[in-house]
């Protein structure tokens, strides 16, 4: 019997270890992007992961998508499709210089 669960450990700790090292930490940036297109609002400017720069016009919580107004006019995007990082760091305020 002992064998039988001795067996197994390595099968176990490597399950442990992937869950910690590769689960985890994807649904926790899961619920963070899920959180921050929930909070987006007019006027963010924002960035597509595609790379498109524009500023948020209108929301449209039917169906989960946005108008952004770029330079050469307005596009409807998907509200996933607006990459957390680049946006969060132009909307951040300015570091003030020393």
């Amino acid at each position: 019997m002992g064998e039988g669960i001795g067996s197994f450990m390595p099968f176990i700790l490597m399950f442990v270890v992937v869950y910690f090292f590769m689960i985890a930490p994807q649904m926790k940036r899961a619920k963070k992007e899920k959180k921050f297109a929930a909070e987006l609002k007019k006027g963010d400017r924002i960035v597509t992961k595609s790379g498109l720069h524009g500023k948020v016009l209108e929301l449209n919580d039917k169906d989960g998508s946005c108008v952004i107004e770029t330079m050469s006019g307005k596009v409807k995007y998907e509200r996933s499709a607006i990459s957390m990082e680049m946006s969060a760091k132009l909307n951040a305020p300015p570091a003030a210089k020393k």
